[in-house]
């Protein structure tokens, strides 16, 4: 396998090969990884339910809370800023990047640290003081992780890069259920995100091709990094409100019990998204940079073609969820998690609305827009936040999924605007997909009734 920098020079620009068959094979492996990770990662959450008890599964839901606030609210966009950037395969650059993602890293892992007795206090729970120093460690060794793995999802490069990011997760998660088996207690999980963090470290310095990264502090490589992290830095923290506010709301309105029963819920209808989410980032921001659709009608019809097919097999897939679900809960956990199956439904349908509009993003990076990005996270943060708050006190679990869904109706508004802006707004895409998730909630609603009406006694 040749390194990602060496095939940008040999042609001048990305390597050989035609974009749509990079495209494809790209999203072939992109899937594959991730559905293979989400496999291994069920697996061991299978086991690590029969030998651990909900309450750890709980209080490990509030420590990733903690652990995905700290990293977002301090993220500059170091990947998109090497995918898109004209700099993408320069050394002193990447070196640069590397250099402050190495700085940041330490400072997350600090601030873990400092938050653990405000977070302890805030849910509540004691355990959470000591639980996230350990897990915030996890940031150290992910900070000195090389550059080459940006560098090789910007060439779509990514058949090496999946198969070391899979091999990790699993080795990761073996050394978790080894040290659950021995301890029998929460403190196996956080420990064992520590060594998965470290076992990827290692895999990819030692197995991706390309040069290794040295500390470097480049000023034009700075302003750049800076410059178009700003925006991004301000995204993801409203972004972190889309990820975790329903499970920081649910810390105060639920035992820790009921966390650990909603999130596994919450895992298994999230699948689907998360596989998504791997393809949208990898795949169309390069598409989309190389084949601008508000450029040229030839470019347009192909990122059309791709989103659709994309959009369909998601929502095809979300939808199987919500009309499966119960049945995975029961053949999959045992009786302490029944109650995890309306989960499932209710979350695969909640997300709906948001998968419909996510590859539009990808138009306004592409253009090098971060801007644009920010005020569509933040729009649907506040949006997202305030209806799941207001759903949740008065309506209970049902009214907290409806607000949710209702934020991203609502937010899709925005979306069109983002991307009317880059002549990337397919109304064809928008509606067939409309159609196609309100036919299948409407199925899953009519199957699954009764399991979202006990929702409504699921609050304390």
């Amino acid at each position: 396998m040749s390194t990602p920098g060496g095939a940008a020079r040999a042609t001048g620009s990305a390597p050989f090969g035609r974009v749509a068959d990079r495209i494809a094979s790209g999203t072939l492996l992109t899937i594959g990884g991730y559905f293979g990770s989400q496999m291994v990662r069920l697996i061991g959450n299978l086991v690590l339910s029969r030998i651990l008890f909900p309450e750890a599964f709980g209080l490990m839901t509030l420590v990733t809370v903690v652990f995905v606030g700290v990293a977002m609210f301090s993220d500059i966009g170091i990947a998109p800023s090497i995918q898109q950037s004209k700099r993408g395969d320069d050394q002193d650059f990447l070196d640069t990047a590397w250099t402050i993602q190495v700085i940041r890293n330490v400072l997350l892992w600090i601030a873990c640290c400092i938050l653990s007795w405000p977070a302890a206090l805030f849910f509540g729970e004691p355990m959470l003081a000591q639980l996230l120093p350990v897990a915030g460690f996890a940031f150290v060794f992910l900070g000195f992780l090389p550059t080459r793995t940006h560098t090789a999802a910007r060439h779509l490069l990514i058949g090496r890069l999946t198969v070391i990011e899979l091999l990790s997760h699993a080795l990761g998660l073996v050394a978790m259920v080894i040290l659950a088996l021995i301890t029998r207690s929460v403190w196996a999980l956080p420990i064992g995100n520590v060594i998965g963090s470290l076992i990827k470290l290692i895999l990819m310095d030692r197995y991706l091709p390309g040069p290794r990264n040295r500390f470097r502090w480049e000023k034009e490589a700075r302003h750049e990094l800076v410059r178009f992290g700003k925006w991004i830095f301000l995204s993801t923290a409203f972004n972190f409100l889309l990820s975790q506010s329903d499970k920081i709301i649910l810390g105060k309105f639920l035992t820790i019990e009921g966390i650990g029963i909603y999130n596994v819920g919450f895992f298994i209808a999230t699948a689907p998204m998360a596989i998504a989410i791997a393809v949208n980032g990898r795949l169309m921001l390069p598409l989309c940079r190389d084949h601008p659709p508000g450029k040229d009608p030839a470019d347009f019809a192909l990122v059309r073609r791709i989103r659709m097919r994309f959009s369909v097999v998601v929502a095809a897939s979300q939808i199987a969820l919500a009309l499966l679900g119960v049945a995975i809960i029961d053949i999959l956990y045992d009786d302490r998690f029944l109650a995890s199956g309306g989960v499932v439904v209710a979350v695969a349908l909640m997300n709906l609305p948001y998968l419909i509009g996510i590859t539009y993003e990808a138009v306004a990076f592409a253009a090098g827009d971060s801007r644009a990005v920010f005020f569509l996270n933040f729009t649907r943060a506040v949006l997202q936040t305030g209806l799941f708050l207001l759903g949740i006190t008065y309506w209970g679990l049902e009214g907290a999924f409806l607000g949710f869904a209702l934020a991203h109706v609502l937010a899709h508004g925005v979306v069109i605007h983002l991307a009317r802006k880059h002549g990337g707004w397919d109304p064809l895409h928008d509606a067939a997909m409309a159609l196609i998730s309100l036919a299948g909630a409407a199925l899953a609603l009519w199957l699954h009734g009764a399991e979202l009406s006990a929702l409504a006694g699921f609050l304390p």
